[in-house]
């Protein structure tokens, strides 16, 4: 794999039509085999619309380079079962870097999605300058060199964060801002590692983890709702991911909810993040705790307090605490309210609830069905299910390996 996404212009102009063309269907028979798993030669000479002799030289072209394998047997509609071929374990590997406002997450997975590395997490705060790199890079390049991984078969790295994030210009217009425009984003990060990056926001990534592996497999019409410090949203519509013309479609978190409310950090008021994310639960949290209430927070310290994180809320609440399932059950209201705005403006089969805060799952859920009933057309909400990712907290790293796992496909095809 590393020597076939390894090819530069130069040498694809000295192909002839012939191996230009072999070339192009090996990139479009290893992307369909990742993208959809171990296929018979029935299934890709269907799929690619070319003959059985034709389909069986290119795979075994693959094997010889050590890129795909047979896989045992398929079904049989008669007679003896037919081969299955998939990719070889470890024959190529992705960067995954998951940056969170104050944590970032990182590992190296291969072409079957398995994490060499395990995924590490480091204490590193998002900011608005690109200052936070050298952290990023440090922790980076100390995880490579752990891996013992062939360089060459590193493939790209994938970087998913929250934020105003154009994937196509290469920019995130919320943090890690250049002091100047002559160069964007990936463009600086691909100079640093020296491999194709691609960015995306993190809620996007979760949509294309979930479309590829998990609840939305097979679905049409699914919104996925990232639910951190703050709230993203990914789009699928019609069976395909839905972006916008700029690339910042699904700032859920950022509808208007509560007339004059608190200041957001988009600089609004009121704002359905205010009140329904991992910031807003803190906040509350801390209100509520120097008012005096009854709550096993209060037993932390003053230095404890200022560090409170949504995950501290949520443990208690399982722990029984009246004062945070009350807090928490606040959050699914508001929550439920904004989800039955979407619910009539998309009329969608599902909708999945990730990330840190669907830890809260017993405490939201209720809240959130209530308020979808109240709110929201029969009609309407009737067709649409709510539940919680099954990925848990690594959709959003996994949906940033599919991310390079795809793109790099698509620029090596469009070289072609």
């Amino acid at each position: 794999m590393s020597s076939l996404l390894a090819l530069e212009g130069t040498y694809l102009a000295r192909l002839n039509n012939i191996e230009r063309r072999k070339y192009t269907y090996k990139l479009k028979i290893i992307k369909h085999l990742y993208v959809k798993g171990a296929k018979t030669n029935a299934d890709i000479c269907t799929r690619f619309n070319i003959s059985s002799p034709t389909s069986i030289a290119i795979l075994n072209e693959l094997i010889a380079e050590g890129l795909v394998e047979k896989q045992g047997r398929g079904k049989s509609i008669g007679g003896r079962k037919p081969e299955l071929y998939g990719l070889c374990g470890r024959s190529l590997f992705v960067l995954s870097i998951q940056i969170e406002k104050f944590k970032t997450r990182m590992a190296i997975f291969d072409n079957n999605n398995h994490s060499v590395t395990g995924i590490q997490t480091f204490a590193i705060e998002l900011t608005k300058d690109l200052s936070a790199l050298k952290q990023v890079y440090e922790h980076a390049d100390q995880l490579i060199a752990s891996s013992g991984i062939d360089l060459k078969k590193l493939i790209g790295v994938g970087i998913s964060m929250p934020g105003l994030i154009s994937s196509k210009e290469g920019n995130n217009h919320t943090y890690l801002r250049a002091a100047t425009e002559s160069e964007s984003l990936q463009q600086l990060l691909e100079q640093r590692f020296g491999k194709p990056v691609f960015i995306q926001n993190d809620a996007k990534s979760a949509t294309l983890a979930e479309y590829r592996f998990g609840l939305a497999h097979g679905r049409r019409d699914v919104l996925v709702l990232s639910m951190d410090w703050g709230i993203g949203m990914g789009m699928l519509l019609d069976g395909k991911l839905r972006s916008g013309v700029s690339g910042f479609a699904g700032e859920f978190g950022h509808i208007p909810l509560v007339e004059g409310g608190v200041l957001c950090t988009c600089g609004k008021r009121g704002c359905l993040e205010t009140v329904a994310s991992g910031s807003a639960i803190v906040r509350t949290a801390k209100e509520g705790i120097r008012a005096g209430q009854n709550t096993l927070l209060a037993q932390l310290s003053a230095q404890e307090l200022e560090q409170l994180e949504p995950e501290q809320v949520i443990s208690a609440a399982h722990d029984g605490d009246q004062f945070a399932i009350n807090l928490l059950a606040d959050v699914g209201t508001n929550l439920g309210k904004g989800i039955a705005i979407l619910i009539q403006l998309f009329n969608p089969e599902l909708i999945i609830l990730g990330g840190e805060i669907a830890q809260a799952k017993p405490f939201l859920v209720p809240s959130i069905q209530l308020s979808i009933n109240t709110y929201c057309m029969t009609q309407l909400r009737e067709k649409t299910s709510i539940v919680v990712s099954e990925l848990g907290n690594d959709a959003v790293i996994l949906g940033s390996v599919a991310t390079v796992m795809e793109n790099i496909f698509e620029s090596y095809l469009e070289l072609a």
